[in-house]
């Protein structure tokens, strides 16, 4: 090992054993921080340190939102001094932004918005806590809109004064791990976003019977849960998590118009027959292999499918509004069960295995609305691509607008 390798380990080993002797200190539970270290031309500077905590969250409740603040204040407190500490040690010297980013502290965000507002927009503001903005003191906010910021505790919701009047709250993109119980409180809300946060469990929402939109995309859940007081809810999105299974939690929602699945690890349609409502079924990106149990949703009106392990059309005998169906990427070898569709418009079938137009003259040619298709990507194109959507527009009907993306005008193909 070079002198220099050997320095930057000795810093590093440094840098870990400060940190250790610092918990132990103060009682902390100990975690491990790997501190960067870069050398250029001989000059070593310490980049960044990084927290390699164990990102499971306890089962049990105790709502420590506080600690979870304190923590995160602690840590960079910390940080800062050992950053202090290694410059003094070792020489090394703190290189200025040229071009330093100046901005108010939380306070200052609402200094200047009226007290009888109905609408605050704190948008990508770095805002780490909610205790500093002072929101306490607006009792008329209808929609509340923190996205894009640090926030990790929602413990601070139990100063709100506008309880009352809020109905939409909107925590997008922040650092939330888990849901304090005094969102519970807020049972005006229609509309919360708590989506791209590190959310893994579902609970403390049982009071927010007014809920209409709940979002909770590109989180950490497996396992959809404790929704069966929101009686009122319309819109469910739970798209790029970690779920399994489509949970019995789904017959509690009979109100439920759109359910967005995509992205997760669904291997098959269940507990949906309550869902009498249901216009929007987005289930993209799964493990789905058979189309079934859709039987009771004779309101759908959209499903998509796409990117499954789909190798046949079926259970579709009862989605009589269906006017959109999406399969695109999947292992369908041929279009079938689908003369029934009366109102479908849209039928995009992309990247499949469909090699024959003879079934889709014999599913599609008769459906009077069917305006767009898509069958790039299968053998029909593949094989002729010259010819193929001459032909696909002799095997349907007067209604045909387009095939994949490109406009029909009289005997010609227009982007």
């Amino acid at each position: 090992m070079s002198a220099d390798h050997q320095d930057i380990k000795n810093i590093t080993d440094t840098v870990n054993k400060l940190q250790l002797e610092e918990d132990n200190n103060s009682g902390n539970t100990v975690e491990s921080r790997n501190f960067q270290i870069n050398t250029v031309n001989g000059d070593t500077e310490v980049l960044s340190a990084n927290s390699d905590t164990d990102e499971e969250e306890s089962e049990e409740d105790n709502d420590n939102d506080d600690s979870q603040s304190k923590l995160v204040e602690a840590e960079a407190a910390f940080k800062q001094k050992e950053f202090k500490r290694i410059k003094e040690t070792y020489g090394m010297t703190e290189i200025p932004d040229s071009t330093p980013q100046i901005l108010p502290s939380d306070k200052e965000l609402t200094e200047d918005i009226p007290l009888d507002t109905d609408y605050i927009d704190l948008i990508h503001m770095k805002i780490a806590s909610l205790e500093s903005l002072g929101l306490s003191r607006f009792n008329k906010v209808e929609s509340l809109a923190l996205r894009d910021n640090l926030i990790v505790s929602l413990h601070e919701l139990k100063h709100l004064s506008c309880k009352s009047t809020l109905q939409e709250l909107d925590l997008y993109d922040n650092r939330i791990k888990h849901l304090s119980h005094h969102i519970n409180s807020l049972k005006n809300l229609k509309t919360l976003d708590l989506s791209f946060n590190n959310i893994k469990h579902i609970k403390h929402l049982d009071n927010l019977s007014k809920l209409e939109n709940l979002y909770f995309v590109q989180n950490k859940i497996h396992v959809i849960e404790n929704l069966d007081g929101l009686k009122n809810l319309k819109n469910l999105e739970f798209g790029g998590n970690k779920i399994q299974r489509i949970s019995e939690s789904l017959l509690d929602l009979p109100t439920l118009e759109q359910l967005w699945l995509g992205q997760n690890r669904i291997t098959k349609f269940e507990n949906l027959e309550n869902l009498k409502n249901l216009r929007i079924l987005s289930i993209q990106s799964n493990r789905i292999d058979h189309i079934g149990g859709l039987d009771s949703l004779e309101s759908l009106e959209e499903l998509y499918v796409s990117h499954n392990r789909l190798t046949k059309i079926e259970g579709l005998d009862n989605l009589k509004k269906l006017e959109i169906l999406d399969i695109t990427g999947n292992k369908i070898t041929k279009i079938e069960n689908m003369k029934h569709l009366k109102n479908l418009t849209d039928f995009w079938a992309s990247y499949n295995l469909i090699d024959s137009f003879e079934s889709i003259s014999n599913e599609l040619s008769e459906l009077p609305k069917l305006e767009t298709v898509y069958f790039e990507g299968n053998p029909i194109q593949l094989k002729n691509p010259a010819q193929y959507r001459t032909k696909v527009k002799l095997n349907l009907g007067k209604s045909l607008r387009k095939i994949d993306a490109l406009y029909i005008a009289s005997n010609r193909m227009v982007q």
